[in-house]
């Protein structure tokens, strides 16, 4: 693997690479134990059992070389053992594992924040906390939100098909699926969640995109704040640029512009949550970025710290403006995390990532385009860089969700060495590392196509 963090000669030039039926004799042994030993509170998409990584490459623990289009869920942004980050880790480790916080000093998260400052969708002077996760990240956003305005505004707005986080608060927000719900009552209250304009599946039944995303500030307007949420109660309206477990869904172009206007109107806090969609992953450092909007909070994580747990909300420093002792995480901000982040983006700019992710997302995105006049099965094509959603469906004119046909998909493509997941009613999810090359994208590429229209024709 060069300074670059690109994959290994012999191993790229093979991948992928299967050697044994996936999952193999030790794989099977693994999740054996691991089903006997953890609560199985999550559902994993296939058997894969992991051993190690390298740029946008992954080996299992039979030898099987995958091509990962997953990126440890929008994680690793850089790849898999980026050299430069595993080197600040060495370095960090050696010298300081850590020394809470909130509690203490140290220079490593000063130079961290400076960097992250630099980057963040919003101008003028900002403040950063930091935590260990997204839900974390979002947990911070509503406290924020709410203590700015010492509890006079209780209200905060979210969209249907958000997904926030699974803690109490952040799990308040999520609308993805009733199972990430249901058990949990009573949640936090005050949370009022509103359509999301989704160009494809207009919950307004209409069939021009911006007609949509119309439609959805109108009913925020004239029902929510007309009916029964006093707009002067309400403290903040949280969303994805693009949602991510709820379809990689991509608004309206005129949606955020005007989503601005409202809450300014009402001098309402925009808070966005670019925990799955930031950190370059759309082309630009964070999603908010392609629209031309400030958002006054921004929750990030996943892409920041290359799989070191860490998270961040930034924000207004007129907002940031919680008294001490209300919010603090011991862990939180940790060095090494730090270091590992700090690199992160030095190496995101320095080897124009943000470049790489547009030119190869915009490359994939022609090829499922084109795919889709060809088949039936495609309903949409959507995404911004390499956060790309490839809707299936049973037929066009009825947009049943093919969930069964996206299942076969992504157990086909695992077996012939991709990895891919879904998201939403029945949506490919495509999310490589941003260092990934057009060569090594377009071998995965050609093996998901080529599963997409076996399925077509066995739908046919």
């Amino acid at each position: 693997m060069d300074s670059r963090g690109e994959e290994p000669g012999k191993a790229y030039l093979e991948a992928p690479r299967i050697v044994v039926e996936p999952p193999g004799p030790r794989a099977r042994e693994i999740i054996e134990r691991d089903h006997r030993l953890l609560m199985q509170s999550f559902v994993r998409w296939y058997p894969l059992v992991v051993k190690t990584g390298r740029g946008a490459l992954v080996e299992d623990v039979d030898g099987n070389i995958y091509i990962d289009f997953n990126s440890g869920l929008a994680v690793l942004n850089v790849g898999h053992l980026h050299p430069r980050i595993v080197e600040a880790v060495k370095r960090q480790a050696e010298k300081l594992l850590h020394y809470s916080l909130t509690d203490f000093y140290y220079e490593e998260i000063v130079e961290l924040t400076e960097k992250l400052a630099g980057i963040a969708p919003i101008s003028g002077d900002k403040k950063v906390f930091y935590g260990n996760s997204g839900a974390e990240a979002v947990e911070a956003a509503l406290k924020v939100a709410r203590g700015h305005f010492r509890g006079s505004r209780p209200y905060i707005i979210a969209f249907i098909g958000a997904f926030h986080g699974r803690t109490f608060g952040a799990m308040s927000l999520t609308s993805s699926k009733p199972v990430q719900r249901a058990g949990f009552s009573p949640l936090l209250p005050n949370v009022v969640h509103v359509p999301y304009p989704y160009p494809y599946r207009c919950p307004f039944g209409v069939e021009e995109p911006e007609e949509c995303g119309d439609a959805v500030i109108g009913f925020l307007e004239d029902w929510v704040f007309g009916k029964y949420v006093p707009p002067e109660e309400t403290a903040a309206i949280v969303f994805e640029p693009i949602q991510g477990e709820g379809g990689y869904i991509v608004p309206p172009e005129g949606f955020f512009p005007k989503l601005r206007r409202l809450a300014d109107k009402h001098g309402i806090l925009l808070i966005d949550d670019e925990v799955q969609a930031g950190m370059g992953r759309t082309g630009k450092w964070f999603a908010i970025q392609h629209w031309g909007v400030e958002p006054d909070l921004v929750a990030m994580a996943k892409g920041i710290a290359s799989g070191l747990p860490l998270g961040a909300l930034v924000g207004r420093s007129e907002i940031m403006d919680l008294p001490g002792g209300s919010h603090a995480s011991t862990f939180g901000g940790n060095p090494v995390s730090a270091a590992a982040a700090s690199a992160v983006i030095d190496v995101i700019r320095e080897e124009r990532l943000l470049e790489n992710a547009a030119r190869v997302g915009e490359h994939l995105m022609r090829r499922f385009r084109e795919l889709q006049e060809e088949v039936e099965v495609i309903g949409d094509v959507r995404g911004k860089g390499l956060m790309i959603g490839v809707e299936l469906v049973r037929d066009r004119r009825s947009k049943k969700p093919a969930r069964r046909e996206v299942a076969e998909i992504l157990e086909r493509c695992f077996k012939r060495g991709v990895l891919v997941i879904g998201a939403g009613l029945s949506t490919l999810r495509l999310a490589p590392p941003l260092n990934i090359s057009l060569e090594l994208a377009d071998r995965a590429a050609d093996i998901i196509i080529d599963e997409i229209r076996r399925v077509d024709r066995e739908l046919r």
